[in-house]
């Protein structure tokens, strides 16, 4: 089992190499407009966002830097296969021009013009980014009409081209079946509101590049990808930056594109590739720990697990969990042309389950319902 994993430095307002309904998933965080940060990116491309800037007239600049925008989400559109999901990070921004404070709503402007071309929005997911800057309070402090709340969230904007995306072959059902995620990680990664997602450091160690790189976490296109695409599928991010979502996709056994106009950020991301292989396989058993804490738990709590995963011979909650298999990473190559090809293992790591779990009697077995399946076991 292998990927293919393509990065092309440039504009993503033309993605003419990249045919139309050939991807699976988009997951991006484009440069939020009315963030600072991003004026110079944004003026580059069109000078008059700066004119606007200059003389103070904001919701001129917010709209032109949207424009910039458009253009993507167009082409997301077109190469995004019917029945596929585009997941995009976005915050809103704040900023005082003529000493006027106001908020730039970017989720609500972006999702404007997705509905406009023809997307469906689904619920989104707000991702609470905690702080306890001693600053974040804004405005006037403890008196009235004069202090404004803090903005302590982003939006995860999730939206699907067309109808909802058919399994029909038995290949694809079985591939389906082994790209599911456990019980516990549904219950929280398809909750709408993420606060267990830690923010990243994004000061960029590139003295020629910019000096933040606005990159999210890993954990965040990670659950994104596991929980919209099955694997072999095709992730596209036309705002790639740090090369996380690239990342992402490696360790999640999906083929993936990345767009990025600065050429600036190819040694972070070589970076990022060259450390693919250990770090993706100890998140993988890490992952595998985690379902290992939930079954010592639920065992401890006297509650049953009806079903043995196939693969790894341990509990699961749900039949639909019984054919997961995280493939570990074998080999990565990198090619020629900005290309990478991950080899994968067809066979589960082994995991000693004794370690975790102690053999227990007939009749503790009887009161709480536990399968037979790797042995006679509880906590």
């Amino acid at each position: 089992m292998k990927t293919s994993h393509k990065i092309i430095y440039q504009d993503s307002q033309d993605l003419k190499q990249i045919p139309s309904n050939s991807v699976d998933l988009v997951v991006t965080s484009p440069p939020y407009p009315m963030i600072d940060m991003w004026d110079e990116m944004y003026c580059t491309q069109n000078p008059e966002i700066g004119n606007a800037l200059e003389y103070g007239d904001g919701m001129l600049a917010f709209s032109l830097m949207h424009e910039i925008l458009d253009a993507v989400w167009n082409e997301v559109f077109r190469v995004l296969k019917t029945g596929r999901f585009a997941c995009i990070n976005i915050g809103d921004a704040t900023r005082t021009l003529n000493n006027n404070f106001k908020l730039y709503p970017n989720h609500a402007r972006i999702l404007t013009h997705l509905l406009d071309i023809g997307f469906s929005v689904l619920p989104d997911i707000l991702w609470r980014k905690h702080t306890n800057a001693p600053n974040k309070f804004m405005g006037s402090g403890m008196l009235p009409a004069g202090a404004y709340v803090t903005l302590e969230h982003e939006y995860i904007l999730i939206v699907r081209k067309g109808q909802k995306r058919v399994f029909s072959t038995d290949i694809e059902k079985e591939n389906r079946r082994g790209s599911a995620l456990f019980w516990e990680e549904r219950n929280i990664w398809y909750s709408d509101v993420w606060m267990d997602v830690k923010g990243t450091g994004q000061k960029l160690a590139n003295v020629n590049s910019r000096l933040r790189s606005g990159a999210y976490p890993f954990e965040l296109p990670y659950r994104l990808i596991n929980m919209y695409a099955v694997k072999g599928d095709v992730i596209l991010d036309p705002f790639l930056g740090t090369g996380t979502t690239t990342a992402a996709a490696m360790t999640s056994a999906r083929n993936s594109i990345g767009i990025e106009i600065d050429e600036r950020f190819q040694s972070t991301i070589n970076s990022v590739i060259w450390g693919i292989l250990q770090f993706s396989n100890n998140y993988i058993h890490d992952r595998v720990d985690n379902h290992f804490e939930f079954v010592k738990n639920r065992i401890q709590n006297s509650k049953p697990l009806k079903y043995m995963n196939k693969y790894y011979n341990f509990p699961v909650m749900t039949s639909q969990e019984k054919d997961i298999l995280l493939n570990t990473l074998k080999n990565v190559e990198v090619l020629e042309d900005n290309s990478v090809e991950v080899i994968y293992s067809l066979e589960p790591d082994t995991y000693d389950i004794d370690q975790i779990f102690i053999p227990i009697t007939d009749k503790k077995l009887e009161s709480s319902k536990m399968p037979i399946g790797h042995d006679i076991f509880a906590v």
